[in-house]
């Protein structure tokens, strides 16, 4: 059947907005850093759409700050490195904010924790199961979708340190069948400059998923959706957020680290940056205990549960399962090059333009006016995970819904509603809103398709 609705992008669009694939795959910040931090005003509104969990309900203090400033616009002028200090009264508009948006946008449940050197703000509002009703909660596993880019990203950076991989070596060096593989670098497959069709905007691909969403792919059956449509820019002249892209980097990781993605990510990545509830699944497996996610990624486009749906058609672009703890610390790892070398570290950071005011895409993450990091969208869930250098600030969260809310990314609304409360200076963008492709045909900065 031919799916008539809006187009999955990639698992993850760079942050400025995430693309969301056509129909049912991880978006993630799927187009530029911006796509996973994004809204504007907060309408006020109503109650959360589920129990609110605060971190002491949990066993740890919800909010460690500083006493001062009676309001957010004196902890503005007090605060120091663009983030405001987590005062009493900051901590009451972010839960207000939040719960007003929740009510809004009628996402089920969220994670997030704001983390600065001055405090910490940590919170679960909604519910992690619509059916039971149970809370959500800082523990909780969720999926990530193209937070997972970063992960890969950074395993292929592991093998640069060891002396295995060059950046600017040709693809065809090390992953076989790649079309134009001899001037495609393995930079330019990280920096989305590939000129490569995206899998996730082939029609085919998208209705398969969609009419069975426990479809089971292999990595070289993804990428044979993009190769039989031409390219579609040169290499290295045109940002495009590309889920096919970061399949091919995960194959160069099997190939020259001699072991399946999901294990070389776990002892490359994974456990050198002490990330010990963070998984690569091989099937629909979930870590208990885990939210569920709730999509409308579907033939018809009603809500469904996408819980243990098969993440197979994101594998190394948007896989990845982890919990709120892990993703913070992994967000400053990744924006500090903790696990890298220095050398390596400065390449990742060289941000190119994507299209998007004020957004930039490295090698696996995004600069989105100043926000180091990654978003990320799969059917049922989204998430963000984003550092600030100059604050040494972190932002991250998890959703249990991809539902979009007039055109946006729910995950997107909350960060750019968050950084105005807590980094005015720095504001998580969201770009201007656009149509979606009608065809796949023209895969642009945000990829038509699944997104993950």
């Amino acid at each position: 059947m031919t799916n008539t609705r809006r187009p999955m992008t990639g698992t993850g669009r760079p942050m400025p907005g995430t693309g969301r694939p056509q129909p049912v795959l991880p978006r993630s910040t799927g187009r530029v850093a911006a796509a996973a931090l994004a809204l504007t005003g907060l309408l006020a509104g109503a109650a959360c759409s589920g129990p609110s969990t605060s971190a002491q309900q949990v066993g740890e203090p919800a909010v460690t700050a500083e006493p001062a400033a009676a309001s957010p616009s004196a902890a503005a002028s007090s605060g120091g490195g663009g983030v405001v200090p987590l005062t009493p009264e900051v901590t009451k508009q972010l839960d207000a904010t939040i719960q007003q948006l929740l009510s809004k946008t009628k996402v089920p449940g969220i994670n997030v924790v704001v983390s600065t050197p001055g405090g910490t703000y940590l919170r679960s509002f909604g519910v992690a199961d619509k059916i039971s009703n149970a809370p959500m909660t800082p523990a909780l596993s969720l999926r990530i979708g193209s937070e997972t880019k970063t992960f890969t990203a950074t395993g292929v950076l592991r093998l640069v340190d060891q002396g295995k991989v060059g950046l600017d070596d040709p693809i065809s060096k090390y992953v076989d069948g790649v079309p134009g593989g001899d001037g495609i670098t393995v930079r330019q497959l990280g920096e989305m400059r590939s000129g490569l069709f995206p899998y996730s905007s082939d029609p085919e691909f998208v209705n398969t998923l969609i009419n069975d969403p426990n479809h089971v792919f292999t990595p070289d059956q993804l990428l044979a959706y993009g190769y039989k449509h031409p390219a579609v820019a040169p290499p290295g002249t045109q940002f495009q957020y590309n889920n096919s892209n970061y399949i091919i980097l995960g194959k160069l990781i099997e190939k020259v680290g001699g072991q399946p993605a999901g294990l070389f990510l776990k002892d490359q990545v994974f456990t050198p940056a002490k990330l010990a509830q963070t998984v690569f699944p091989v099937g629909h497996e979930f870590p208990d205990p885990h939210a569920h996610g709730y999509t409308d990624q579907t033939p018809n486009g009603a809500i469904a549960d996408a819980t243990d749906w098969n993440p197979s058609w994101a594998w190394t672009a948007g896989a990845i399962i982890t919990t709120l703890s892990d993703l913070e610390s992994w967000a400053k790892t990744l924006a500090t090059g903790a696990i890298l070398t220095p050398a390596t570290q400065a390449q990742r950071l060289k941000t190119l333009p994507t299209g998007d005011p004020g957004v930039g895409y490295g090698f696996g993450l995004f600069d989105n006016n100043g926000w180091i990091g990654h978003n990320g969208s799969l059917p049922g869930y989204e998430s963000v995970a984003v550092y600030l250098p100059e604050a040494q600030a972190t932002l991250a969260m998890l959703l249990n819904t991809d539902v979009l809310y007039q055109g946006s990314e729910p995950s997107s609304l909350f960060a750019n509603e968050i950084t105005k409360i807590v980094s005015p200076k720095h504001v998580y963008s969201i770009p201007p809103a656009t149509a979606a492709p009608s065809a796949p045909a023209t895969p642009s900065g945000s990829p038509s398709g699944v997104r993950a």
